[in-house]
């Protein structure tokens, strides 16, 4: 077993002074009293005792050490720091509850160090904190980043640099396994650093899948070095792309913060972008007249040989590109009507005894693409309508549902014919209005349908979605922030907190905290404050 010691060193950061473990999520056991231990920040070490090297422990530690102690706030000035934190210095010997203080904590992880998480990566974890050793244990890795955000959250500002955490103990495992955010850079192009402040936002809330949509009709700005026409010809600017290095740079920081990427290359609709590069992929539109329409084409032509060809070394690089089990699929909002004018399509439907429906057209392609995909050893998620138009979907198959009210009557579906499932439809966080919102976000449960329980137990989780149209690096954040916050407790805490009105203390300190931490999240809550609101 590898000891390491490092050291709390020049704090970068700042977390706002809260109450005793106001921790968001919220854990699964909580046992704590009033008694508390004070934290001298430059008498303060974290140990790791781990099965080898572990370097993703090794790069959490020193980043969450530039988190957990507040100096003041970033680029507010002198004269108004006083508006914020107390400068004077508490004397904890005259404090009721004061037990000493707390000088190290130990990370113990038991089984040997993952570098890249995955589908059955293990996120539990246990902090106990007393005067005589404080601890936090997890069997994996993963659970002890998990275990360091929530150190993070239990550590609170007493007096000019000083602070203090009470002594308790917390049990905690997430309730379910896949926690997503969905990201569209396509609709507007992200820079890499609006999306690393999303994966920092993640880290946060413990969220641990990264959707990334990043390819659509409006723009492909992913580089395929086996089709480099493809965002040569179809990204909106020459650098408004993701090179491969850029990928793996995205991959890496998602990675060291317990966080899958799981990309999504959408077909066969949602594809206009893919044919300014790729001749003879789309399907050519005819007019009633059986002519040709200049320069309107469909979806994907699926009755070509050459689709497939194309289709099988575009995905056998992304399989290779990104090293998640699971590639999302899409197969949504699949327009007919261009299929239905073409005539070498009409013959192949013939030929094929479809009669008139296009969405065995639909199938016939979905097959074969699911075919395509695990001959290259992944796994595949799709949105539900290639479910509800009755494709022969194999049942391994992952159903991403996200249609409206009727969402429990789809969940219910799906997991009756025996697909694993996952819930987006009431968390399109796109869709905003005046007021506070969050609260129906916090109330809607994936697993809230009329099913038996092992239909629930098909439920692996959901996630929240923020879709581009109107949306760009300048109010990403504060459009998805803090309302995403109501999602992770939904998916990350026991089914019984349910009550958003108990929530909305912790989820107001969550807001504070990301702010603090330099994330331009909006209030939520009408009229309210942060301890930093003038370091925006």
């Amino acid at each position: 077993m590898a000891i390491k010691i490092y050291l709390s060193v020049v704090v970068l950061t700042l977390l706002v002074a809260i109450d005793a473990y106001k921790i968001w999520p919220h854990p699964k056991e909580i046992k704590t009293n009033e008694s508390f231990l004070s934290i001298d920040p430059k008498n303060f070490t974290i140990k790791s005792k781990v099965n080898g090297d572990c370097p993703v422990l090794d790069r959490a530690i020193k980043r969450y050490l530039d988190r957990m102690f507040i100096v003041d706030c970033s680029r507010v000035n002198e004269h108004f720091r006083g508006r914020y934190f107390s400068n004077k210095t508490e004397n904890f010997n005259k404090i009721h509850g004061y037990d000493g203080q707390m000088t190290m904590v130990l990370i113990q992880v038991h089984d040997k160090c993952e570098t890249i998480p995955n589908t059955d990566m293990n996120e539990a974890y246990t902090i106990k904190i007393d005067k005589d050793h404080s601890i936090i244990d997890s069997k994996s890795v993963w659970g002890a980043l998990r275990g360091l955000e929530t150190l993070s959250q239990m550590i609170t500002r007493a007096g000019k640099n000083q602070f203090r955490i009470n002594i308790g103990q917390i049990n905690d495992e997430p309730r379910f396994t896949f926690r997503g955010f969905m990201l569209d850079s396509s609709r507007h192009y992200l820079p890499l650093h609006a999306i690393y402040e999303t994966l920092d936002a993640m880290e946060m809330n413990k969220f641990n899948v990264f959707h990334w949509h990043l390819v659509d009709d409006q723009s492909f700005p992913f580089v395929s070095t086996t089709f480099p026409a493809l965002s040569e010809k179809g990204a909106y600017r020459s650098n408004f792309i993701y090179t491969p290095e850029d990928v793996q740079k995205v991959s890496h920081y998602a990675n060291d913060r317990g966080i899958r990427v799981i990309p999504e290359f959408d077909t066969p609709g949602h594809t206009q972008s893919w044919g300014k590069g790729q001749p003879n992929l789309l399907t050519q539109c005819y007019d009633a007249k059986g002519k040709p329409k200049p320069n309107v084409y469909g979806p994907i032509n699926p009755v070509l040989n050459t689709t497939y060809e194309f289709i099988q070394k575009l995905f056998h690089e992304i399989a290779q590109r990104f090293p998640d089990q699971y590639i999302h699929l899409g197969g949504d909002e699949v327009e007919f009507g261009c299929w239905k004018s073409n005539p070498i399509l009409q013959e192949f439907m013939k030929t094929n005894h479809f009669g008139d429906d296009y969405a065995k057209l639909e199938s016939y392609y979905i097959t074969k693409l699911i075919d395509i995909v695990q001959n290259l050893n992944r796994s595949y998620i799709v949105w539900q309508e290639v479910f509800d138009n009755k494709v022969n979907i194999r049942p391994e198959t992952v159903v991403n549902v996200w249609k409206g009210n009727g969402w429990p009557t789809e969940m219910k579906n799906v997991a009756k014919a025996g697909h694993h499932v996952l819930l987006s439809a009431c968390w399109y966080l796109n869709y905003i209005g005046y007021g506070t919102d969050w609260y129906k976000y916090y109330q809607c449960d994936p697993q809230n349908f009329n099913g038996t329980q092992q239909e629930k137990n098909l439920v692996i989780g959901g996630e929240a979605c923020m879709w581009g149209e109107f949306v760009d690096a300048s109010n990403l954040i504060s459009r998805t922030w803090p309302r995403a916050c109501a999602v992770a407790e939904r998916l990350w805490s026991p089914e019984s907190f349910k009550d958003y009105k108990n929530a909305k203390p912790r989820f107001h300190e969550q807001r504070c905290r990301m702010q603090v931490l330099g994330l331009k999240v909006e209030p939520i809550e009408g009229p309210d404050f942060c301890y930093c609101d003038d370091a925006i």
